[in-house]
């Protein structure tokens, strides 16, 4: 029979390797958020540095994520976000998504732009559904990728939605001006400010049972005047509506 102090060694021991696994965890969930944030390839150096840890821990962790498919390296041996992350977000709301795609697809011909649908998740806003136009140049702009909802159109729209007290604490006075104009006049705008030189335009769409979402079209120039956007994209948000079943 164990003694008391022999029961207690294990129990620490068991508890340390318990939070070991979850900080591996979390700096391997930390590691794919600095990739989305950058928006770019990078070095293993500049990941380790971005984490706070040694090249060797960042290695580790890459070389897992790697075997998951959740992050790529090139040639060069910088480091990109995945394939295997589409199929994680793919699996976001599939009901939804499915009720969205013909509509942002219809939307993203009609406008000549690319369409999304942005959710929800804490402070950030993650694209589950990306549609380029197919009869003219579009932008890439992959499911998966996050931003904050202080920033663009889509995170913007969201923050329409929500209640001041469930705002980002670091919501700025200037923010909070413009979302009250966005309230009134029913969407949301940015330029320049999650992809350089990106034009979006952004509505709400709350649904029953889903989390708070946003329909958006992006370009690298307005196809049409703000409030007609608004306006295709309102209807958008209405056909997901009813084909959700809401």
């Amino acid at each position: 029979m164990a003694t008391p102090t022999e029961t207690s060694a294990g129990s620490a021991a068991s508890h340390s390797g318990a939070q070991a696994g979850s900080q591996t965890l979390s700096r391997g969930i930390r590691l794919l958020e600095v990739l989305a944030a950058a928006d770019r390839a990078m070095s293993i150096d500049e990941l380790a540095a971005s984490l706070g840890v040694h090249r060797s821990v960042a290695y580790r962790l890459l070389r897992t994520l790697e075997d998951h498919g959740l992050v790529s390296r090139g040639g060069s041996g910088l480091v990109s976000l995945g394939a295997g992350l589409a199929a994680l977000a793919a699996s976001v709301s599939r009901d939804l998504q499915q009720a969205a795609l013909p509509e942002l697809a219809e939307a993203a011909d009609d406008l000549g732009m690319t369409c999304l649908l942005v959710l929800l998740e804490s402070d950030e806003g993650i694209t589950v559904v990306s549609t380029p136009p197919r009869r003219t140049v579009a932008v890439s702009y992959q499911p998966g990728h996050r931003h904050p909802i202080t920033r663009g159109a889509p995170g913007k729209a969201l923050l329409m939605e929500l209640p001041d007290t469930a705002w980002p604490r670091d919501a700025s006075p200037e923010l909070r001006e413009e979302i009250e104009l966005s309230r009134e006049r029913g969407y949301a705008t940015s330029h320049d400010e999650v992809v350089a030189s990106l034009w979006s335009v952004a509505v709400p769409l709350v649904l029953p049972g889903q989390p708070l979402a946003a329909v958006a079209a992006i370009h690298v120039s307005l196809t049409r005047p703000e409030p007609e956007l608004a306006e295709r994209l309102h209807a958008a948000a209405a056909g997901i509506a009813r084909a959700f079943g809401a």
